[in-house]
């Protein structure tokens, strides 16, 4: 038999639910691009082309046409839209056309590779999203109204929240609500019968409060189930090297590996301001007064008459320095681990936190250093661990969090959110060279776990480099900036990403011998060569201070996630240094600079800080990364492909959908007997039937008095006699000795006149009964 596709008014609801249900889906999507004209464009196109296939449904049985043809208007609107001329619109596709279409897919696919969350919504990112759109409403369609199997409908409506959970931004719970809404719409017009008789209002309404409950009830029941212990701590697989999601600083950082691209994402933004400035002047616009001349930097005041007081650092993101998320001790040879400290300790909002435990619980101090209040709020980064300054400092955060005293870490039950905002009175000590090179190294609490070195095969080598590049060095701190120093130095190493090939068991000694490597190498060297000096040491995770903006406030991307060592010396606690090249990591702290004394605190890339183009990708989510050629014939060669790919899996599902239907077709038509299940399921569709053990005239009586009672009427003469027929045709197959051959076509014609005049007849309401009086 064969099939055919919804007609009438029942067609017209399905394609209405078809279309509420993708549009439902498409605000999965909201949380990844920024604006909302290419969402009205998806629904716009969704429409359109859900009007092509509800006309080309009420003109022709075929059950492949509406499909066709909704797919031929989704083709022709995309050219006419993106491929039109500039400034002027197009009216009749030509291959000019074509071409400037295709052009802007490739757009498209390279606007999705340079983006970061959220994408611009740009005319070639918002064609991909509409292709998107009108694909999984022609699948939905398909299987609800064509196959007729609504539940099929789930993968192309899930399809577009892919995007959003596998990169970590799914959309809210409205999205989520109207999407598994409409599902459930879909799969309850799918069970509901196809006739219209008593009792049809009251199943539409269960079925639409029952959708509406189901729904509801799960947005009420997710977040308790969330805070359970334990719920969501599966974290999802990373596909690829790139960039995806809110980012998340690895905890177990290993030596061999390659960095690798980092993200531009924005991961944190916050201001710096002086507490002790008057009220209303920001940071650094003391420093940053027009009023200031070349004497004032001379000593003497505007006239030049008298000498000004010394004015102290600045009060910016210098100052300040990097921001930790955390610190790592324990190191195997090639890769650092650490454990949780389940001992968390509830603090004071008001005092210091520090890794010097004699400033633990006191309130800041102005006269132990220069205090600076930072405000942050977090972007895509999910951290347990709150990113804080090394110095001392306060933290107020909502929330519920406890502090590590033995790793001065603030650790959080659950990760860092977008939008996540706390504060922190930063007391930035007056630390100098000086200080340092009269103070001999301390002992950290469990300081077995820094000072222990790998026991490798080059564990001796690694030592007596470390001595040969510090024999001159009178003290701890000599021997500290000599390491730093050797380190630092573009004659000894390279700043490389790329890690080269293992060459032995010691990935510090290969690091050593290459002289190539990124921050986590440069690292773990010092802090290595620092332990065979018997100098505590361990390193640092966390982020290099952030672009400035015009409105003052300083943005932390993804790119400049850092590592750093920090060696601890007596009644100074951990001190941090640092041997990355100046290139990636900018000028060391002035206790550890030894060309000048008067640099502030902190670190900021040089590159930032003179705002010059880097090789990396800019914060700007238009922008091109400046990649080499050879990264972009690669990018080129790969977005054909895989489109050419997606293009040829289509067709081929297509081909398998048209080839099992055409044998579903000739297996029904080929003998009585799959005409007579044919009808059998049909019927059963309008709620009529029989089971396999009635005889053939047995179902005729059957199907006669179910639709008597349901409609008060018989059914047709056609119909009648189309049934008898076929019951014949069935008993004489059964049963005769030699039953007689019968074409398809009448055993199909047969099975058609029945259903229809079945659904003819239970389509009409039947007859109110009557009553009469006593």
């Amino acid at each position: 038999m064969n099939p055919t596709p919804e007609q009438g008014a029942r067609a017209v609801l399905g394609t209405a639910l078809c279309v509420l249900a993708t549009w439902a889906s498409l605000l999965a999507l909201t949380g990844l691009v920024a604006g909302s004209r290419w969402f009205a464009v998806a629904c716009g196109g969704v429409l359109v082309v859900a009007v092509a296939t509800t006309l080309t449904r009420a003109a022709t049985r075929r059950w492949w046409a509406p499909t066709a043809v909704g797919a031929t208007v989704a083709l022709v609107g995309l050219v006419l839209r993106y491929g039109a001329p500039p400034g002027r619109p197009q009216f009749l596709p030509d291959l000019d056309a074509v071409g400037r279409a295709w052009a802007t897919a490739r757009q498209g696919v390279a606007v999705v590779n340079d983006s970061f969350v959220p994408m611009p919504d740009v005319r070639p990112g918002e064609m991909l999203l509409v292709v998107g759109g009108l694909a999984v409403y022609l699948l939905v369609d398909a299987a609800v109204l064509t196959l007729r199997v609504p539940a099929v409908s789930g993968p192309p409506l899930l399809a577009l929240w892919v995007p959003g959970i596998v990169l970590g931004f799914p959309a809210g719970a409205a999205p989520m609500f109207w999407t598994a809404a409409g599902y459930l719409a879909l799969l309850a017009y799918g069970a509901a019968p196809l006739h219209a008789h008593a009792g049809r209002l009251q199943r539409v309404g269960t079925a639409t409060a029952a959708a509406v409950a189901l729904a509801g009830t799960a947005m009420v029941a997710g977040p308790p189930i969330m805070d359970v212990p334990g719920w969501a701590s599966l974290a999802l697989p990373t596909f690829g090297d790139g960039p995806v999601g809110p980012l998340e600083l690895s905890d177990d950082l290993d030596l061999r590996e390659s960095l690798g691209m980092r993200s531009s994402q924005v991961v944190l933004t916050y201001r710096v301001s002086d507490p002790s400035a008057p009220q209303g002047l920001g940071a650094g616009d003391a420093q940053d007064d027009t009023a200031a001349s070349d004497t004032t930097e001379l000593g003497l005041d505007a006239e030049g008459a008298t000498p000004a007081p010394a004015a102290g650092p600045a009060v910016d993101a210098r100052l300040v320095g990097p921001l930790r998320a955390f610190t790592m001790a324990t190191f195997d040879g090639r890769q650092w681990e650490r454990t949780e400290n389940e001992a968390l300790e509830i603090w004071d909002p008001a005092a210091l936190l520090s890794s010097d435990p004699r400033l633990v619980g006191t309130p800041p101090d102005p006269a132990a250093g220069t205090l600076a209040q930072v405000d942050l709020e977090v972007g895509a980064l999910r951290e347990r661990r709150l990113p804080v300054s090394t110095f001392p400092r306060t933290v107020t955060v909502d929330g519920q969090w406890g502090y590590d005293s033995l790793r001065d870490e603030v650790v959080g039950q659950r990760s860092t959110g977008d939008g996540l905002t706390y504060s922190m009175l930063v007391q930035v000590p007056t630390l100098t060279a000086a200080d340092l090179r009269t103070t001999d190294v301390g002992t950290p609490p469990e300081s077995d776990l820094y000072t222990e070195v790998p026991d490798s095969a080059h564990r001796q080598d690694i030592a007596a480099l470390a001595a040969e590049v510090t024999a001159d060095a009178v003290g701890p701190y000599d021997q500290a900036l000599d390491l730093q120093t050797w380190l630092r130095s573009v004659a000894n190493f390279t700043y490389d990403t790329r890690v080269p090939p293992a060459r032995s068991s010691d990935a510090v000694w290969d690091f050593l011998e290459d002289r190539r490597g990124y921050c986590v190498q440069f690292a773990t060297a010092m802090a290595m060569m620092a332990r065979t000096l018997d100098i505590p040491s361990r390193i640092g995770v966390g982020f290099l201070p952030g672009e400035r903006n015009d409105d003052g406030t300083y943005v932390v991307t993804g790119r400049l996630a850092h590592a750093w060592p920090e060696l601890y010396f007596d009644g100074l606690g951990w001190v941090r240094f640092e041997p990355t090249p100046a290139s990636q990591s900018g000028p060391p702290p002035a206790w550890a600079d030894p060309f000048s004394g008067i640099a502030a605190p902190g670190s900021v890339p040089e590159e930032l800080a003179a705002n010059r183009p880097t090789a990396l990708p800019s914060g700007a989510a238009t922008a091109p990364s400046t990649a080499s050629p050879a990264a972009e014939d690669q990018d080129d060669s790969w977005a054909p492909a895989a489109i050419a790919a997606g293009l040829v899996l289509l067709a081929a599902g297509t081909a398998v959908v048209l080839v099992l239907r055409v044998r579903r077709r000739r297996r029904r038509v080929m003998t009585p007997e799959d005409a007579w299940r044919a009808l059998q399921r049909e019927l059963a569709r309008a709620d009529v039937r029989w089971s396999d053990a009635t005889s053939p005239r047995g179902a005729v009586r059957e199907v006669q008095r179910a639709v008597d009672a349901r409609s008060g009427r018989e059914l047709d003469a056609s119909a009648r006699d189309a049934l008898e027929r076929l019951a014949h045709v069935v008993e004489q197959a059964r049963y005769a000795p030699s039953p007689p051959e019968h074409r398809t076509d009448d055993l199909d014609r047969w099975v058609q006149e029945v259903r229809a005049g079945v659904r003819t007849a239970l389509a009409q309401d039947a007859p109110a009964p009557v009553t009469t009086s006593a």
